[in-house]
Parts: structure tokens; sequence; C-alpha cells
């Protein structure tokens, strides 16, 4: 709500002249792990006044001329709030991006000014609204290049909330994206803003980028957001904003241990999904105020070593690499300029990173994509934010070439989705995994008399487009496997086989027509032989759906068997359907 004309000066002058500013943290949490990674400072105007609200504060200042005194007053009050409080992680400043190339502003981040809070640069976050106008694009961007060199990370806030998104990101190149709220809301129900935030996070992995959803405010949406791969989250459901901190709550730890348990125990291949954290090296770090003389000595005694992770107390802040390393002590005056100085200067502080719990092939696909000059340094391994290890790229293409060859030695020709052997693999987890797991079969009915009318290429279009739509419908946790012929198999979460099902249903009936004469269309129907030879129509291609839970079976065969007997009971019912034989419906 925009404030009007109103006598709001006096109030607005007592802020500024009192720093009547309340900050309040809201944390936000890797959903990976439950822990608090940092804090957003939000600010509050005074108790129980019209300028509390936030919004009607600083719409106020703006249009009074004074916004950057307003700002000002909040990152000054919410750094020293932070120091007060032992904040521990990044801290989240918000800035509006038009204020950052005054000059006031970048006094007001020097590293003299930081230390008076005992806070680095690398632990600031920027945080840049969407919605605000840049309105010099250029001198922008070299600010941005400014805070990055000096080591701040910098977010862009409201993702989706507007339509230049995706030129702010793709200009500044942030090292975090905060998904709108808006887009948060209800994403449980929504399957468009599932596949966008999905496809925000396979972008996201590829740019290096970390991706925060705002506003999580249920628990389903919660779980929703583990599923599709976000890194982090903060709302109300979590913790609401506070002027002091709190643990976050164990329902919260558990609900995000638990999906992720979920994810790891079933995935949809599962052996591209292999993690990093299998051949990661655990090389010893060094010092940042270790003289570069004796980091050379180091690797002069061990040919094998691709070089050094570097911190500074327990935080990982760069890397040196062999090359790196020996490009510095190169020419005349190398060793006499660095000899005596510490391995700080001249550290990569930018460097690739990536969580253990981080697919190989995915790994492989982002370490292929830099920048040439750093093709081949190796990978930095983390695990719980900490540093693990370190990968070479020698050892990542070797371990992902061998788990291409092996994941395409039991792949079904046709569709190349996993064969059986996987599928037993997934169906033994699944009936001993202690979560609500539930079988979908899927078979065509009428599938014989189709293929001997039209042929076997025509009949293989239909199986390969079963299995796009399968593929398609399947949750990113769920397993996807091709028995073979005209039956598949999906392993997902009981809570969305209902949904899966109609949903693969209504896309399947409503394409399956393409694959018809018209003629054959008009009548319904199509004439061919029965087994016994005898000329018979037959009606359009349907499917029917046998959906078992792993809590009605103790193995394999009885978990087959039950589903053979309830796929009978499918094929009697005419047109695309389904049964389900799960706890909740028995």
């Amino acid at each position: 709500m925009a404030i009007e004309d109103h006598d709001y000066g006096e109030l607005f002058s007592y802020i500024l002249k009192e720093k009547a500013i309340q900050t309040v943290f809201q944390p936000i949490v890797s959903l990976h792990s439950g822990q608090i990674y940092g804090y957003e400072a939000l600010s509050r105007g005074p108790a129980n006044t019209v300028l509390q609200n936030p919004e009607m504060l600083f719409d106020y200042a703006l249009k009074n001329g004074q916004l950057w005194e307003l700002e000002n007053l909040c990152r000054a009050n919410a750094l020293k709030c932070a120091v007060d409080l032992k904040a521990e992680g990044k801290l989240f400043l918000n800035v509006n991006p038009n204020i950052m190339n005054d000059p006031k502003f970048k006094q007001g981040f020097t590293k003299e000014y930081l230390s008076m809070f005992q806070m680095d640069t690398d632990s600031i976050v920027f945080e840049i609204t969407e919605r605000e106008a840049i309105s010099n694009l250029k001198d922008f961007i070299n600010t941005i290049e400014h805070y990055k060199n000096q080591f701040y990370q910098i977010a862009v806030d409201d993702v989706g909330a507007g339509y230049s998104g995706l030129n702010v990101i793709t200009d500044v190149r942030p090292h975090f994206m905060k998904l709108d709220m808006k887009l948060i809301r209800d994403i449980d129900k929504d399957r468009t803003k599932q596949l966008l935030v999905s496809s925000l996070c396979e972008f996201a992995n590829y740019s290096q980028i970390h991706i925060i959803a705002e506003g999580i405010e249920t628990k389903e949406e919660l779980r929703t957001l583990i599923e599709l791969g976000v890194h982090f989250g903060q709302g109300y459901f979590i913790q609401k904003p506070n002027p002091r901190l709190f643990p976050i709550r164990e329902e919260v730890k558990t609900i995000i241990k638990t999906e992720i348990s979920r994810k790891n125990r079933v995935s949809r291949n599962r052996l591209t999904d292999t993690s990093i954290e299998q051949i990661a090296t655990p090389l010893n770090t060094i010092s940042s105020q270790m003289l570069i003389s004796k980091v050379s000595n180091l690797m002069e005694s061990n040919d094998a070593l691709p070089g050094f992770c570097i911190q500074d107390g327990n935080k990982l802040i760069g890397v040196i690499t062999r090359n790196k390393l020996h490009l510095k002590f190169s020419g005349p005056y190398g060793y006499s300029l660095y000899n005596k100085k510490p391995i700080s200067t001249i550290m990569s502080r930018n460097y690739m990173k990536v969580d253990a719990e981080t697919a190989i092939d995915v790994v492989a696909k982002i370490a292929m994509r830099r920048d040439p000059l750093h093709l081949y340094d190796f990978i930095t391994v983390t695990k719980d934010d900490q540093y693990f290890g370190v990968v070479t790229v020698k050892d990542l293409l070797e371990k992902s070439m061998q788990l291409q060859i092996d994941y395409a030695k039991h792949l079904n020709p046709l569709s190349e989705l996993p064969g059986n052997l996987m599928i037993e693999q997934q169906l033994q987890s699944c009936i001993d995994s202690d979560m609500d797991m539930t079988v979908l079969y899927f078979d065509i009915d009428n599938f014989k008399p189709y293929n001997d009318v039209y042929g076997f290429e025509k009949g293989d279009k239909v199986i390969m487009h079963l299995a796009d739509i399968i593929e398609q419908c399947c949750p990113s946790d769920g397993f996807v496997g091709h028995i073979g012929g005209d039956d598949f198999i999906i392993i997902a979460g009981t809570s969305k086989s209902k949904q899966l099902c109609e949903e693969i249903i209504q896309q399947f009936d409503a394409s399956v027509e393409n694959f018809y004469h018209a003629q054959d269309l008009l009548k319904g129907c199509i004439i061919s032989k029965n087994r016994h030879g005898i000329e018979e129509s037959f009606p359009l291609l349907t499917i029917s759906i046998a959906g078992v839970s792993n809590n009605n079976c103790q193995s394999i065969y009885e978990l087959s068997e039950l589903a053979s007997q309830i796929k009978k009971q499918c094929k009697q019912i005419p047109g695309s359907y389904y049964i389900l034989q799960v706890p909740a419906m028995l």
C-alpha cells in the first residue's frame, strides 16, 4: 500500500535521528541437512506506528528522497545486531540496486568498516530485488563485479515475480537465486510450478548458483521443494522473523532428513545418480598463512598432489592448483617475488565446489563447462558446508564413463529405460523401505491386435509414446523401469500414486488417436484375428494400471503375484482404468 502525503514526516525524522529501527532475522536453512545456512536481516519501524510496516516505511523514504539514509541505518543496525546475537553463517542484506553505485555505499562496506563488526566480506550477501528497475545497467554490472572481486556474494531476489528475471540473472551471474513466494505458494498442488522450479534447479546446478525458496508456509510445500532439488529454504513454516535467534524446530529437521533419505533410497536412475562423495579423496588442507615456498616444497615432495584447499581457521576460503603455483614461480623473478608471501596472496577464491550428495554425472557436466583455463582444475567437495575432499578431473571422467557403461548394459534397448536387473534392485529396496511406497504396473490393453494390424514399427512408436508420458509424469524421486514389450513400472510415494495414475491415463487417452487411421477412429475399433485365428473387433488402445503398496508384500515374488491379480481385474473393465491396493484403500 502506497503512502499518501500524510503527516508522517515527524515520525520518519524521529526514526532517522533516534535510529528507531528494529532488525528481525529469518533463518535460511539447508534443504539437504536442515542446518541453518544464514539469516536474512529484515527491518521494521517503531512498534504500533503506521511506519512499522516495512513496505510503507521504505515507500515513504523513496517518495521523499531519503532512501539512502534509511537503508544505511537499516544495514548498520543489521550488522550490529547480527554480531551481538552471534549469528552464524551468511548475512543477507536487502539492497536497492540503484544505490550500489553511490560512493557512500562503497565506503560503508570497506574491509575496515566490516572489521568493526568482526565480519568478513564473504559472509555478506547483497540481496538485489528483481522488482527494482535498474537505471544504468552497464554501471550496475561493473559495480557488481567490484563487489564480487572483494568476495561479497550476490543474491537476486523475487525470481519468478516479473518478466526481467532471466535477464538480471544472466547479466549479474549471482551466487544465489531467491524464488518469489508466489511461485512457492501451493507448489505441491501445481504441476506447472513444479516443472518451472525443477528447470530452474537444473539450470542452477549447471551454473553453480544456489536456489533459495522464500515464503514456505506448509509442510507439503517444503516436501515438494526438497523433492525438486531446491538447495535452501526460508518461510513461516520453518521459522518466522524474530529479533532473537532460535534453533530450527525438530519437526522441520525431521521432515528434511526424511525426504532426503527417501530421495537417496529411491532414485530415478540409480546408477547415474551415484554421489560424488564416493570418489572424493580427503586431502589435508593448508592454512592461508602458509608461505608459498613451503607449499611449493609440499607439492614437489608428492607428484600426485593436484593442489591444496586453503582454510582460514575452519572456513574454506580458496584453492591453489599445481599449475597455478608453477605459473607464479615461472620466469626470472617469479620465485623471489612470491617466495616469502603467504599462499592467500595467489590462491583462487573462485573455484568449483560441489556438495557431497551431487550426482557424478551432474558434476562431470558442470566441470566440462568451465573456462578452458580451469577445465582440468580439481573439484572441491563439501559435506554439510564443511570441507570433505577433492576429486580430480581424471578420476571424475573415469568413474563417469564406467557408470555410463554399466548403466547402458542394463537398459531396455527400445526405450533406454532401466531394465529387469535394475527393476529387481529397486523393487527390493522398495520392499525393505520403511516409507510408504507404491509400485505401479502399466500394461497397454489390446496391444497385440494393434501390432498385427499396424505393424511392429507403429507398435514401437506407441510403446515409446507411453514411455515418454510415464517419464514426464513420474516425480523426480520416483523410479521408472521398462519390464519389456508394453509393460512398464513406476515406484513412487504412495501419496502421489492416485494423481500419477490419473495424469498418465488422461495424457495417454488424449493422444492415442494420433496412432490410428481416420476410418478406425470413426469405427472406434480395429478388426484383427484373435488368438484362435478368428476375426474379431478390438477396442482402441487403453492402459491398465495395477498399484501395490510395499506394506502388503514381503518379497518381490509376492508383490508381482499380487500385481498380476490386480491387473487382471483392471483389464476386465472397459477403457483405461487403475486399481490401487494400498493401505488407505484396503
